[in-house]
């Protein structure tokens, strides 16, 4: 598991659909949403980032160790 600040939407979700694998957005209920290429899912990350003015904080698991690797260095490349 992995929480992160995303400032960049446009390019986090770039960096998500070029996972080959799922990306697993984690809900406080416990809940798992696969967002990997799951464009609904994506717009309403989308208009929470809006709301929020810009920022999203998220919570996501993502099994493949290459894709949370993709992640990870998108989060630290993204100042």
């Amino acid at each position: 598991m992995v929480k992160l600040n995303i400032f960049n939407m446009k390019r986090f979700l770039q960096t998500v659909n070029e996972c080959g694998g799922p990306v697993h957005l984690l809900h406080s209920n416990g809940r798992k949403e696969n967002i990997n290429k799951a464009y609904g899912i994506q717009n309403a990350l989308l208009q929470k980032y809006r709301e929020n003015k810009g920022y999203l904080q998220l919570s996501l698991d993502v099994p493949a160790h290459k894709d949370y690797m993709r992640i990870v260095c998108f989060t630290i490349g993204d100042c």
